[in-house]
């Protein structure tokens, strides 16, 4: 199996980590695109995989082509391999907001997968949302899903609207959690902690509630109720989280996030937030 990258930024890396980690591939069997020649170089003496500078060189003989690049650079991306990638090869693609069918007409190819990765893929630790078009056979199915297996666990959708939900909720999500974490270590050092402290205390604290939560398997508020004790400092915190409207902000940031992967998908460019002065 021969895999070409289109793009080799940090989703394209995990990637290649991924395959090379979880041995689905040997290092000579990946081909990176990418215009920089010290990008490239340095792709090559980390991992000694094959690289080169033109998209269309690295797509000649692979099995599997995955597009990592950013949404506004898709439309040169599809303009430069449109009807020269062949018909076996399977098309893997984590460009945010591109449904199947644009990827189709834009590469005159079928056989599409369309992923929503996010970035602990790169430990190991993501979680990838996918949904093939109807030209993916069912053997392209089984390689895709061990293709994304290297990056954590996958979880296919018959239906591509869920993508667009996943981009809000599980691809956007790590930095809804970095965000909480930055404001709680601030907090901390406010208080008066040396920020190394604090960052240990915050780091630890995510880590063992997430891995309780999994370990209970009960409902989150369950859990929240088990520490908010009757006029005690939990429920001074959560009363306050509440009137701030902490749980309304963090759904209309996630609606936020899925309405612009829905104009990503139109081709609607972006827009300076409402409220900002020129």
């Amino acid at each position: 199996m021969k895999i070409a990258l289109i793009g080799s930024g940090v989703m394209g890396e995990a990637f290649i980590a991924g395959l090379l980690r979880n041995h689905l591939a040997d290092a000579k069997q990946i081909t990176a695109s990418d215009p920089l020649k010290e990008r490239r170089q340095a792709l090559e003496d980390k991992y000694g995989i094959l690289t080169v500078g033109k998209n269309v060189e690295a797509i000649q003989t692979a099995d599997v082509v995955i597009l990592a690049v950013k949404p506004q650079h898709l439309d040169k991306v599809m303009a430069d391999l449109h009807g020269k990638v062949n018909g076996n090869t399977l098309i893997l693609s984590i460009v945010a907001g591109a449904p199947t069918n644009l990827l189709s007409d834009g590469l005159a190819h079928a056989s599409v997968i369309r992923v929503m990765p996010n970035t602990p893929a790169q430990i190991g630790q993501g979680i990838s949302v996918w949904t093939a078009s109807p030209a993916v056979s069912d053997p392209q199915k089984e390689l895709a899903h061990e293709i994304l297996s290297s990056l954590g666990p996958d979880i296919f959708m018959e239906d591509e609207f869920y993508l667009d939900m996943a981009t809000a909720l599980s691809g956007t999500g790590p930095a809804y959690a970095f965000l909480f974490m930055e404001a709680m270590i601030d907090a901390g050092v406010h208080m008066g902690f040396q920020r190394n402290i604090a960052e240990k205390l915050v780091i630890q604290t995510m880590r063992g509630s997430v891995e309780y939560y999994d370990k209970k398997k009960a409902h989150p508020a369950e859990l929240r109720n088990e520490v908010t004790s009757p006029g005690g400092t939990t429920a001074a915190a959560m009363y306050y989280l509440e009137k701030a409207g902490f749980r309304t902000a963090i759904s209309r940031a996630i609606w936020a996030a899925y309405e612009r992967s829905l104009e990503l998908g139109r081709g609607k460019k972006s827009q300076p937030p409402e409220g900002n002065g020129a």
